[in-house]
């Protein structure tokens, strides 16, 4: 073997496919958009609401106590639409919603 052919070896080959990270499941998907938002904002979410696999990873909704007041029913709350990366590393965040923790949602159909 010649030098030049070590030296093609040693090289990486740009023709191999590059490896395709492991998509997270939905457990550790939801379990990551809560967590890393929680970095982010500095509080802890309550709950995720809803969470869907996207063609780039996956979306979450994160509800999050932004302002405690008593009695408990008064705290104001939010809701944050959360993307992830196909591995669940979190790429972006917005509020979508802020509300008192006693509203409900009223069904528009009436």
């Amino acid at each position: 073997m010649t030098s030049e052919d070590e030296r093609e070896e040693a090289r990486p080959s740009s023709r191999k496919a590059k490896a395709t990270p492991q998509r997270a499941s939905a457990t550790e998907a939801m379990r990551g958009a809560a967590q890393q938002l929680a970095e982010l904002l500095g509080r802890a979410p309550e709950s995720v609401s809803a969470l869907k696999p996207t063609d780039d990873g996956w979306e979450a909704e994160v509800e999050v106590v932004e302002l405690e007041r008593v009695p408990d029913t008064s705290s104001v709350m939010a809701s944050y639409k959360v993307a992830l990366d196909p591995a669940g590393q979190l790429v972006a965040y917005e509020r979508t919603r802020r509300y008192t923790r006693a509203q409900t949602d009223r069904n528009k159909s009436r």
